[in-house]
């Protein structure tokens, strides 16, 4: 079956790569080993170039590696939404008597990442691009254009869930043909070699991952 892939960057990340030893991930291999049977036609990777923070500076440097990693994929494209930080004033929950009721905090968000996947999927099934769609998320916010990819243009629709501790919302996993779970076997089996090669040099794994 022809299938194009759909990843929530950001939401793969933090449900499922954060702080583990899976985040070197070769998405053409997830998507092999998740599908066997199936044809990856193309893959799209939805993220946001990072700022760096202050506890973690080299951050934007270790993602731009991995996106270099990325690029060595066939069918891979990366689409950009944007990341905006900046401090906020935000009210205390339980604010102290002759004390400031409000804090500042800095606070980081992405923006344009989850419109750019769903419009990409969208077009994608107008244009008969393939006969399936996996979108590997685990956001709510897709459920009403996988609905329609599966109702209104009767095209089979695959969600993926990063998370391997809950299951997806109701809503999210009734707007799906068929749910699959993301878990750690498939991590493992679908790594990045410690080290590959494209036009400019070697690309080397970011110590710690």
């Amino acid at each position: 079956m022809i299938t194009n892939v759909y990843v929530d960057g950001f939401n793969l990340y933090y449900r499922a790569l954060k702080d583990t030893s899976f985040r070197w991930l070769d998405l053409r291999k997830l998507a092999e080993t998740l599908l066997p049977d199936d044809d990856i036609h193309k893959i799209c990777y939805f993220t946001a170039r990072l700022d760096a923070r202050p506890g973690n500076p080299s951050q934007p440097r270790r993602q731009l590696i991995y996106l270099r990693a990325l690029a060595t994929l066939p069918d891979l494209e990366v689409h950009y939404g944007a990341f905006r930080s900046g401090v906020r004033r935000r009210p205390l929950a339980e604010p102290i008597p002759g004390l400031p009721a409000y804090v500042r905090i800095r606070d980081s968000e992405e923006k344009g990442s989850d419109v750019n996947l769903a419009t990409r999927l969208l077009v994608d099934a107008f244009n008969r691009e393939c006969a399936q769609a996996v979108v590997v998320s685990n956001d709510a916010d897709f459920a009403g254009a996988m609905r329609y990819v599966r109702d209104g243009l009767g095209l089979r629709v695959t969600l993926v869930n990063p998370d391997s501790r809950n299951a997806s919302p109701s809503e999210l996993a009734n707007s799906a043909t068929y749910v699959k779970r993301l878990w750690k076997s498939h991590l493992r089996r679908s790594q990045f070699p410690d080290t590959l090669r494209d036009d400019v040099g070697v690309i080397a794994k970011p110590q710690g991952w």
